[in-house]
């Protein structure tokens, strides 16, 4: 109890309370969603075959959190509003995090299926995650590109 005491303040800390935050903390959930789906198709399906998108998945929340820390220190938001940028740089970014967030959780989707699918389905519903994975991974480098690009930032 005091540990999650301790993290929540230092998330209020790091990631403030608003559109960043909010972000993460999506991210987070959808991690979260993704693994319980791995633990409940273990009980129909061998779950091996999907660890490595599960791991992959795993390895980028340190990725989003960094993001998201750092977006907060450049732009603080305590609220859900996009902090103002000239060019909209901070609206793309929110953009990429959020939709990070939603395609985390399409790919938690995919593994439902699997979990119902036909053997003459399942190959193509795994090769369907990798794709959402790879384009995971993708969207989360050009937020990484992107926040390069804002002013603070050398």
């Amino acid at each position: 109890m005091l540990a999650a005491y301790l993290q929540k303040r230092r998330d209020d800390k790091e990631l403030g309370r608003g559109l960043w935050r909010q972000g993460h903390d999506r991210f987070v959930r959808g991690l979260d969603r993704f693994h319980q789906v791995l633990e409940q198709l273990a009980a129909r399906k061998d779950p091996a075959p999907y660890l490595v998108y599960a791991n992959r998945l795993a390895d980028l929340l340190p990725r989003v959190r960094q993001l998201s820390v750092r977006a907060q220190q450049l732009a603080p938001s305590q609220g859900l509003d996009i902090p103002f940028s000239p060019d909209g740089s901070y609206a793309r970014l929110n953009r990429l995090l959020t939709t990070a967030g939603k395609d985390l959780a399409a790919c938690a989707q995919v593994l439902a299926m699997i979990r119902y699918a036909p053997a003459g389905q399942e190959e193509n519903l795994r090769r369907r995650l990798g794709q959402q994975v790879e384009d995971l991974e993708t969207r989360l480098g050009q937020a990484e590109i992107l926040l390069q690009t804002l002013p603070g930032e050398e």
